[in-house]
């Protein structure tokens, strides 16, 4: 690290990697849940997983460049938790992300530069690894960025080349690691000696798709996905012997070691150990439960379940008898709030579900106990002095017995336990483990292709009835066919006959209920897979079971807003024919409670005239209360009628015809009104292009069209009592102000300006001689950075051959050094953009620039005359 280390908390180094990154362009995106999007993963198990879909190129991103620090959590390596110096079940990565924009010279640059320059790493402090056959990257690293070639390691497949899948994109890695002790040497440098080195930053070049006879072609889109570890550089960075003891773990720790009545520094490896289990494993179950993960026996609820176990069962160990998680759980939302608001709005659910499996566990392990007390009884019996691996690992397993109770309370009764049957057994489930871990698959599909066979294909009534009475044929909870399912359970239900219109062209499922005796489950989302209705939702009261008859009932009120809206789109693409182009078609549709969207194929932007004309036609052919004529046809006889298709549907011998005559005819499985005078009225929010030759409106109908006036109503009410004035005087006031405020910052910047050279003109007469050269260094008081950086050019200016070194807060909490060096500085080794991010570090900062002139900024105001201090200590030692 640097000569003059600072001590940075967890909170500012995910700052600084952020701003970093966003100085350079990067979106800010906030973290993803902790329950992915992709149905193939249990958990956000990398920093990259949210954009999976981008990289896959399934899906388009809005931003070219993005930085986020994700929320991750793996199981697979449970056991080394606290074990190790760096296993986690829970782990923030910071990332930053190009997706076809920069690529490897540019990432090894930043990468470079944040770990030398920001978080001030020597060089001697850094190996490099690269994928064999990377010579590009290989040349960046030594010829450009100047790592010796005896740091940079080649390495293989396994270790640096980055796969989706057995077919997609991929592409090779380069990592950075911190090396604790450089003065070995670099003769045999072996990168999986973890005491001497440790992997915190990974690049991963995007650049190849592998097809299925696994030939590699180059992508036209090239990407970048990174990953530093925060807990990894915490530790570095505070100079801890591993991530447990950095201020993002530690202060759980000591909350636990408070409770229990022991000193972790004190204690012996074991009750280190439970420690570090607790301060990890609280920092996961705090998080998923914030992310509305619930306690189960199945998918990720068994995880949080089995978590919050390994929790008390390490609490047990350290001698706490009674209940404590919820304790323990208040310090980890206290560390995480700042960064994840969401643990503390969620306190009250968190310390509840706590509460209540710690309460549940306790009583299962009170029946443990009894079972090891039968257990002891028969091995006595038969006259054994052992007890069985299998036993020991059941009592593990299902009532949360650690292997170390079992022994001691063996050993009190003059047994000994099978440690090496324990650890098969163990192996046996950790082998389970891995070939589920990551490749799990969620999917809905493939467990009722499982039960196709034994049940019947699902019945869809929702044309004509509201309500129906039903038999319950599967229930699947995270997509495992289950019997049954209790109160509280997210489930995926399959009934024989429906009510509920599921997901398709563009409209959205129904919403509702499904009841019984003593049953409620609210339906929040419909999908159909292959022949079944799929009803989404949660069990509000009592238990579900396969084989129940219960009532299943839509909500009328989503229903009536899905149909208007969905007519009003077909009424949309009618008017779009007549009046812009009898060529538009549909490329996409939306057809949701609140709004609806429509996608067209149209070379052009519509006009302001040609928008308000298709919207009054839409009108007028609901006030002309059009009757809906609905058919089911052969798909000849329609397409020869002239109904229209719409887009991304696939269509049978037989389709259904939604006719609304002499306005509209399309091929819809949709739930439509049956007069256009039910939509009541239709409004389009906006008009606009979303890709090349394809437009979008955006537009509200019917009963939505009351909540979107009264949103605007309420806007413009309040902007009339602000600006008092009436509301279609509005957009003149605004007019006027915009323009007094342009006035108003052009003259602000200019007093600014003036102000700072006023202000830095006094200081030439402070101007010390050193050497051949003159140096100013000062803090000049309430100077923003754009004006610092003019005083500071002009006084170099004025001095001529020499350095200015100027500081200032321009705001609270807030630093801006700006360092000017002429060219005579340079040429004595000085650069202005290294010396003034080393300065800023002083003040919890950095930054950069060109070497005659370079900007930085920082948190910590207190800091500034000291690091000023510093920065004319360096100048006076580099040119004296």
């Amino acid at each position: 690290m640097s000569s003059n280390p600072q001590y940075l908390s967890g909170n500012e180094i995910r700052n600084i990697f952020l701003d970093f990154f966003a100085q350079r362009k990067h979106q800010i995106l906030p973290s993803a849940s902790l329950v992915p999007e992709d149905p193939t993963v249990l958990l956000t198990i990398a920093g990259m997983l949210p954009f999976k879909p981008i990289f896959l190129g399934q899906r388009t991103s809005e931003f070219k460049r993005a930085t986020t620090s994700q929320k991750c959590i793996r199981t697979n390596d449970i056991e080394n938790v606290g074990r190790t110096k760096r296993h986690h079940t829970f782990f923030e990565m910071l990332g930053n992300f190009s997706f076809g924009d920069y690529f490897k010279e540019q990432a090894i640059a930043w990468g470079w530069e944040i770990s030398t320059q920001v978080f001030g790493f020597s060089p001697q402090n850094l190996v490099v690894s690269v994928f064999e056959d990377d010579d590009e990257a290989f040349g960046i690293w030594r010829d450009q960025i100047g790592v010796p070639i005896a740091r940079i390691k080649r390495l293989g497949e396994d270790d640096n080349f980055w796969v989706s899948g057995p077919t997609g994109p991929c592409g090779p890695c380069s990592e950075i690691y911190y090396d604790f002790h450089p003065e070995r040497g670099d003769e045999n440098i072996d990168l999986e000696d973890d005491s001497r080195f440790i992997e915190f930053y990974n690049l991963v070049f995007m650049q190849y798709n592998r097809d299925a006879s696994g030939s590699l072609t180059p992508l036209q889109n090239k990407n970048i996905d990174t990953g530093m570890g925060l807990e990894r550089m915490a530790q570095i960075l505070q100079k801890v012997p591993n991530n447990y003891e950095t201020d993002l773990i530690f202060p759980i720790i000591q909350t636990a070691a408070q409770i229990a009545g022991v000193d972790y520094h004190s204690s012996d490896e074991k009750t280190k150990v439970s420690l570090k289990v607790i301060g990890d494993h609280v920092r996961s179950v705090v998080h998923m439960i914030a992310d509305e993960i619930r306690a189960s026996n199945v998918g990720r609820g068994y995880v949080l379940r089995r978590l919050i176990r390994r929790v008390v069962r390490h609490g047990r160990l350290i001698g706490i008898s009674g209940e404590f998680t919820t304790q323990v759980a208040e310090t980890a939302i206290a560390l995480s709030e700042s960064a994840y608001p969401n643990v503390r709005q969620r306190e009250a659910a968190i310390k509840a579900e706590l509460q209540r499996e710690e309460s549940n566990f306790l009583r299962t392990l009170d029946r443990g106990e009894k079972l090891l007390e039968e257990i002891i009884q028969e091995v006595k019996q038969q006259r054994n002095t052992q007890i069985s691996g299998e036993s020991a690992f059941t009592l593990y397993d299902t009532y949360g017995f650690p292997l170390e109770l079992t022994q001691e309370i063996a050993e009190e009764n003059h047994l000994t336990v099978d440690e090496a049957g324990f650890d098969a057994e163990m192996q046996k489930q950790v082998e389970r483990a891995k070939a589920a871990h990551e490749t799990i698959d969620l999917t809905v599909q493939g467990s009722l292709d499982k039960l196709a066979e034994n049940i019947q294909a699902t019945e869809f009534l929702g044309y004509t009835q509201p309500a129906a009475t039903a038999k319950v044929e599967a229930i699947l909870v995270e997509g495992v066919s289950q019997e049954e399912a209790e109160a509280g359970t997210q489930v995926q239900i399959v009934l024989d006959k429906t009510p509920f219109y599921a997901e398709s062209g563009g409209q959205i499922g129904d919403r509702g209920y499904i009841s019984g005796d003593g049953i409620l489950v609210r339906v929040e989302d419909m999908k159909k897979e292959s022949d079944f209705f799929v009803h989404f939702g949660r069990i509000e009261r009592g238990t579900l079971r396969v084989g129940d008859h219960v009532t299943a009932q839509i909500d009328p009120a989503c229903r009536r807003r899905a149909q208007a809206n969905h007519t009003a789109t077909h009424l949309l693409q009618a008017a779009l024919k007549k009046i812009v182009d009898d060529g538009i078609s549909q490329a996409g549709s939306l057809v949701s409670f609140d709004r609806l969207r429509f996608d067209f194929n149209c070379p052009r932007a519509l006009t302001a005239e040609e928008v308000q004309q298709v919207e009054e036609q839409v009108n007028t052919w609901i006030a002309e209360a059009h009757a809906a004529k609905v058919e089911v046809l052969p798909l000849a006889e329609a397409k020869a009628r002239g109904a229209v298709a719409m887009f991304g549907e696939k269509y049978g011998e037989e389709v259904r015809v939604i006719d609304f005559p002499s306005v509209s005819m399309e091929l819809c499985g949709g739930t439509h009104v049956t007069n256009t005078a039910e939509i009541g009225v239709f409004k389009i929010i906006s008009e606009a292009g979303v890709a090349s030759g394809v437009r979008r409106i955006e537009a509200v109908s019917g009963p939505a069209i009351l909540d979107y006036l009264n949103l605007r109503d309420k806007v413009v009410k309040d902007l009339s009592d602000r600006f008092k004035v009436k509301p279609e005087e509005l957009p003149d006031r605004i007019t006027s102000l915009q323009t007094e405020l342009r006035t108003s910052q052009k003259e602000l910047e200019t007093l600014k300006v003036q102000l700072a050279i006023a202000k830095s003109d006094s200081l030439l007469q402070t101007a010390q001689t050193v050497g051949d050269y003159k140096i100013i260094v000062a803090q000049l008081e309430d100077v923003d950075p754009e004006s610092l950086k003019t005083a500071a050019e002009r006084l170099l200016q004025k001095i001529s051959n020499g350095a200015v070194v100027l500081g200032s807060v321009p705001e609270p909490g807030k630093v801006s050094i700006v360092a000017a060096f002429s060219q005579e500085v340079n040429k004595k080794g000085l650069q202005a953009g290294k010396f003034v991010g080393a300065i800023a570090k002083i003040c919890g900062g950095g930054g950069g620039g060109r070497p005659n002139l370079a900007q930085a900024g920082g948190r910590d105001p207190s800091k500034l005359p000291e690091a000023l201090e510093q920065a004319e200590s360096e100048l006076k030692s580099a040119l004296g």
